[in-house]
């Protein structure tokens, strides 16, 4: 039976859409779902959705190898019109370079000096995000907004040949969290014939018995599973027998190993999306392309050092974004926290080295000094879902792995000594929900 409030969450819902609901919520095996969430959207934005989707997916993103977007220079004229931090700077500079980087503290401090006037408050939504930053954030969004990210979703599983096709009395997308606390919902997707979708969360906790989970998702036959190391790692340890056509990882960097032990056990490609609440699906790695291809035909992205100045090209830096798809919280110059190099290849600009937040060196035992990406490149062949390595001022390591992990720890030491020499290396475990910077040091000489 329709919820009271499922009207509001689902305006356009179809006797088909009920039904699906109902699949999700009831079937025995289904978690605790905790929350409530749907997507909002009216007919005329299932309609500016489709045709947004055809643009998408026919657009190039990509601007000259010297030059910028043909686009840029009227989406500044506007943002310096219609949002107030930046009409209150007056007109914008004639060189683009001279506009001031923004970064995630500037927006927690006012996110509302960063919203456009013109627009219309009565469908904005908005979600918090924690980030790693220490500056918590509410990200304004609305319903179209939300519903934009199937396009990119859609363009990075066409790169990999994958054409969705689940509709109605079909599962589309199960998104996977694995924490104690978690978000947990059930939708439908409009513009896929109201097809399934749910979030759910992998932790025992959330479940009657355990084992639901995995008859759950055999029961669902989700067409693509989206999560994090950290969920997928769980979702190895169960005996599910679904085969979808794509796994998506849409948070945190996902190793090799663990890409192919998903890829063998699950059969289907497994996409690196790299995302980010403010900005959307940003890039897809393609081991091919040598990097992350950029999704958003209508982002530009520079690489510029601590002082805001570009690098030269092929050189790594901080990525800062301009543009995007969010009309809620248009960006100009935004300081993302990642570093990559940037590429002009035939496959389009593409994000080479891409690693979270900034860099951190560490030094061998012989007193030179190697990037965090050595590191990662060194762990790279273990399924670890996530690590920390944290270098003290008497040069000595601390590397935390998962509980569940340490018996890569014998490979994971070897690999690191191989990198870094024979310093003393102290093995500790991450607890459960503990969120901790994969990269850190205490040494100085740090760029």
């Amino acid at each position: 039976m329709i919820e009271a409030n499922d009207a509001d969450r689902y305006p356009t819902l179809t006797e088909a859409g009920r039904r699906m609901l109902a699949q999700l919520r009831e079937h025995p095996c289904a978690p605790i779902y905790r929350n409530r969430s749907g997507n909002r959207l009216t007919r005329e934005d299932i309609t500016a959705l489709r045709g947004f989707e055809q643009r998408v997916l026919a657009a190039t993103p990509g601007w000259p190898r010297q030059g910028r977007p043909d686009w840029l220079d009227g989406f500044v004229q506007r943002v310096f019109v219609e949002v107030p931090h930046y009409r209150a700077l007056g007109s914008p500079p004639r060189d683009f370079t001279q506009l001031p980087v923004i970064s995630r503290a500037d927006l927690a401090a006012d996110i509302t000096r960063f919203v456009p006037d013109t627009l219309p408050l009565e469908r904005l939504i908005q979600f918090s995000t924690t980030g790693t930053t220490g500056h918590p954030l509410l990200v304004p969004s609305h319903p179209q907004v939300a519903g934009r990210y199937l396009a990119f979703h859609k363009r990075a599983l066409r790169r990999f040949g994958i054409e969705p096709q689940h509709g109605a009395g079909q599962v589309g997308v199960i998104l996977l969290g694995h924490q104690r606390r978690c978000f947990t919902y059930v939708s439908v997707t409009p513009t896929m014939g109201e097809s399934g979708l749910a979030k759910i969360n992998l932790h025992p906790d959330d479940w009657h018995h355990p084992d639901d989970r995995a008859r759950y998702l055999d029961a669902m036959a989700p067409e693509i599973v989206a999560g994090d190391p950290i969920s997928f790692t769980e979702l190895l340890r169960l005996p599910c027998r679904m085969r979808p056509r794509a796994l998506m990882n849409v948070s945190m960097m996902l190793s090799g190993g663990l890409r192919a032990q998903l890829e063998q056990r699950f059969g289907c490609p497994v996409l690196d999306i790299y995302s980010m609440n403010e900005v959307g699906p940003i890039a897809v790695f393609d081991a091919a392309a040598g990097g992350h291809v950029l999704l958003q035909d209508r982002l530009y992205v520079e690489i510029l050092d601590r002082d805001g100045q570009p690098v030269p090209p092929g050189q790594r830096g901080e990525v800062v974004v301009s543009g995007g798809f969010n009309f809620c919280l248009p960006l100009l110059r935004y300081r993302t926290g990642d570093h990559a190099a940037l590429l002009h290849t035939v496959a389009g600009p593409v994000l080479s080295e891409l690693a979270g937040r900034a860099p951190v060196r560490f030094r061998h035992a012989d007193g030179h000094w190697l990037n965090n990406v050595d590191v990662s490149h060194a762990l790279d062949h273990l399924p670890l879902a996530h690590y920390g390595l944290h270098q003290q001022a008497d040069a000595a390591l601390v590397l935390r792995l998962p509980a569940e992990a340490m018996h890569h720890a014998a490979a994971a030491r070897q690999a690191l000594h191989e990198l870094l020499g024979n310093l003393p290396l102290t093995l500790r475990p991450i607890e459960e929900d503990d969120k901790i910077m994969q990269y850190s040091s205490d040494l100085e000489g740090q760029p």
